[in-house]
């Protein structure tokens, strides 16, 4: 969904300092994920995926701008709502990141789609199966930080670090407003409009209502923690805690 307001795009889960769109920063990332398979051939298959972050939040809370804080600091990749949709509705992409996860874990995502459709009955749509696919197979590529679309509902949850962004109505209105020039009662009809997206999403693919907080490792209210570099901090320093001395390198 694509809202406009004066003349202005706004795509749900940007902010004013993106550069890129979905398109090249998805064949962007599969260039390097495909330099970085040739680089590390010699050393075999990997043996455990490496950790992953994924955001959770409503749209207009500022968990983009945290995340791209986030991966300058520790060298991840930015996977939002754009790039992954981009990549599971392309076959020949979704097929080409697929490959390029099998070659590196092999037989790892045959045996886990197996455990998530035991387990996860939810996931019945063609689309919901291409983004599963496209969720587990960018995290096996290399480090990454997934922002939106349930991500962490979809990996191993013992190599996810999952964090939940929330804030007041009025403090995403007001956001979201300044980003657009918009009127505050114009961004509060199109926050409604992506609201309702969104939980239709959730229901159409998880059987889910909203997110709980017992989800999560960590949930930052930004009400309060309204600095994103406080906010990037605070997560860096949690994975620092959970993951341990695992290597962090893009």
């Amino acid at each position: 969904m694509i809202a406009h307001s004066k003349g202005i795009k706004y795509t749900p889960g940007t902010y004013p300092n993106r550069r890129s769109d979905a398109a090249e920063l998805a064949d962007k990332y599969l260039r390097e994920w495909e330099q970085r398979r040739i680089m590390a051939k010699e050393r075999g298959p990997e043996p455990v995926l490496p950790p992953t972050i994924c955001f959770s939040r409503k749209t207009g809370v500022g968990a983009l701008e945290v995340a791209h804080i986030l991966a300058q600091r520790m060298g991840y990749k930015v996977v939002d709502r754009e790039i992954l949709e981009y990549i599971a509705n392309r076959a020949r992409l979704s097929e080409k990141t697929v490959s390029l996860f099998d070659e590196r874990y092999p037989g790892k995502i045959r045996e886990f789609l197996s455990l998530a459709f035991g387990e996860k009955a939810f996931i019945k749509s063609d689309y919901a199966r291409q983004l599963f696919s496209a969720v587990f197979s960018i995290s096996g590529l290399g480090p990454a930080i997934f922002v939106g679309r349930g991500a962490h509902l979809l990996l191993p949850r013992e190599r996810v670090l999952a964090v939940r962004f929330l804030c007041s109505k009025p403090y995403r209105i007001k956001r979201l407003a300044s980003i657009l020039n918009a009127t505050e009662e114009g961004a509060e009809n199109k926050l409604d409009r992506i609201d309702k997206e969104q939980r239709d999403f959730f229901k159409s693919v998880y059987g889910k209502k909203d997110a709980s907080p017992y989800e999560f490792d960590l949930v930052i209210n930004c009400d309060y923690m309204n600095e994103p570099d406080w906010a990037a901090e605070l997560v860096a320093l949690a994975f620092k805690q959970k993951f341990g001395s695992e290597t962090i390198s893009g």
